[in-house]
């Protein structure tokens, strides 16, 4: 009898050990066919011509498990532009398969959780394709200090890299980060910081003091219009400038979750985190706000996004909401990484799919 045990164990062993070799070839070949539709079909030069907007990071400071810090790409034709680097944006653009293609970065204004993924997005851009310039970083005056902060953390290394894959692979003329600082005429609400390529990127004035410049950004390319607002609490310019737009992304911050994470912060006896929860409702945006803005100025459709704060259960979203949908009853979406937000060229469609889900 133990000598059947023994067998029947060895025997057991073995089944499992062999499932396991087959588990492992079949994985391995699902991987070889993935890699190689990525490789062969890029996401960027694959999309059809107009605006298209990928989140590559709807959360705001907060620690959250589901969305990164704020980041979002937007193509215009064959070119991307990326609005902000929050946490975590390089490592979501890869999932998502942005990088291979060229980019410029614009920020909003140099709020930690808005430039803390810059170095890495940098880092992956220098080194996923050929290139001849460092990184495009546009933003308001400030922006060169952040771009010599970074280059100067990065330069050993980016040292590092070019020794060991050698100047052909990873030159050293095109790493770290070239500032384009840009500066709205006194007297006047916005400036176009770029026109070329048909695409047209108008900066304009938002209100989140004292932090002070902070910009959003309208993208207009062959009739479609996008609209990023930044960080701002509810603002008249933003919707001079959301007038007609066919997208409005727009940061939101629900008064009502926060005001529970402050009463919960007092019963713990935790008078900073408190008063952090209590100063930062004065500088955002509440998604009725931001819907109303949508509704009044004719929008084609909002994307929530700076989501504040987390939504770690899916039925806090109707709480975050609160009677966002009853005030705009267009397309309405709480933005989630991955999203990946298309308008083409030459009618009014907008679509919307997950990248990473």
């Amino acid at each position: 009898m133990k000598r059947i045990i023994t067998g029947l164990l060895v025997l057991l062993v073995l089944v499992v050990a062999g499932a396991w070799v087959v588990r492992g070839k079949i994985a391995l070949r699902i991987m070889e066919r993935r890699l190689a539709t990525a490789m062969a079909n890029p996401v960027v030069p694959s999309l059809p011509d107009g605006l298209h907007v990928a989140v590559c990071g709807a959360g705001g400071p907060f620690p959250d498990h589901d969305r990164g810090g704020p980041c979002t790409a937007v193509i215009a034709g064959k070119r991307m532009f990326v609005v902000d680097t929050g946490e975590a944006a390089g490592r979501t653009m890869g999932r998502m398969g942005l990088f291979g293609s060229d980019f410029t970065v614009l920020l909003t204004h140099f709020h930690s959780d808005h430039i803390d993924g810059l170095g890495n997005v940098a880092l992956q851009r220098w080194g996923g394709g050929a290139l001849t310039t460092p990184l495009q970083l546009y933003g308001p005056a400030g922006v060169e200090r952040v771009a010599a902060g970074f280059s100067e953390a990065y330069v050993l290394d980016s040292s590092y890299r070019t020794a060991h894959h050698g100047p052909k692979i990873m030159p050293p003329s095109t790493a770290g980060i070239q500032p384009r600082a840009f500066a709205i005429p006194e007297g006047q609400d916005s400036v176009v910081v770029l026109e070329e390529d048909g695409v047209k990127i108008t900066a304009f004035r938002v209100n989140h003091g004292p932090i002070d410049p902070a910009v959003g950004y309208r993208f207009d390319y062959k009739g479609r219009s996008v609209v990023i607002s930044g960080d701002t609490a509810s603002s008249p310019i933003v919707a001079k400038y959301a007038r007609g737009a066919d997208l409005l992304v727009h940061e939101a911050l629900s008064p009502v979750l926060v005001n529970l994470i402050r009463e919960a912060a007092l019963k713990a006896g935790n008078a900073k985190r408190a008063q952090i929860m209590h100063d930062i409702l004065n500088y955002h945006t509440s998604p009725a706000e931001a819907a109303a803005i949508a509704r009044d100025d004719k929008v084609g459709a909002l994307l929530l996004n700076h989501i504040v704060p987390p939504l770690p259960l899916k039925a806090l979203e109707g709480p975050f909401l609160g009677d966002a949908r009853k005030v705009y009853t267009g397309p309405l979406w709480i933005a989630r990484d991955g999203d990946l937000v298309s308008l083409p060229a030459g009618d009014r469609t907008i679509t919307r799919k997950n990248l990473l889900h």
